[in-house]
């Protein structure tokens, strides 16, 4: 990770996390919000209401466009249909582009500990082992999205006209990156 990357990072003001399901994109959202000091948003919050109903396009579109448009924050990713919206007001995007079998891991770890501790997630919501084995499981949407995900920030770290990407390979380049902002 190059110095004008961490640089691109330091200055925004607007920043997206992107990855796959799993790869810690809300902790590292939470980690960068705390040490830019900007305000972090959770874009599940906005998407998910009570009992796992998520809410039609037109409401999503009214919760997640006017925080894109806010001054200042960190955002722990967009749903593919927001992409471009955020794309044209991020300053820089920080992508964990981490092998399958690092997100997925965590991915894991992280419902089978949701599941027994019930903890509440998305306003309220509770990871079940139901719903970890349905068919339309977060881990059935891992596996389904995970290419497309890291193609799309590759994409955009190679295409000039988008907003600067720094790509993280493994966790301990998001431990550096956050360590280089201190």
């Amino acid at each position: 990770m190059s110095a004008g990357r961490i640089d691109d990072v330091r200055h925004a003001r607007r920043v997206l996390c992107f990855g796959a399901t799993g790869s810690g994109k809300s902790t590292l959202a939470a980690a960068l919000a705390d040490r830019l000091d900007l305000p972090l948003v959770l874009v599940d919050d906005l998407c998910w209401e009570p009992g796992w109903v998520q809410p039609p396009r037109a409401e999503l579109d009214a919760r997640v466009l006017p925080a894109l448009d806010e001054p200042a924050y960190v955002i722990d990713s967009v749903y593919g249909f927001h992409n471009v919206c955020a794309l044209e007001r991020v300053d820089v995007v920080v992508g964990l582009d981490y092998p399958r079998a690092t997100s997925m891991r965590r991915l894991l770890a992280r419902t089978a500990g949701r599941i027994l501790t019930r903890e509440l997630v998305c306003n309220g919501n509770v990871e079940t082992l139901r719903r970890a084995l349905s068919r339309d499981s977060i881990m059935a949407w891992h596996v389904k999205s995970w290419a497309s995900k890291r193609a799309r920030m590759r994409t955009w770290h190679a295409d000039p006209s988008a907003p600067p990407t720094v790509l993280l390979r493994r966790p301990r380049d998001a431990d550096a990156l956050l360590a280089s902002l201190g």
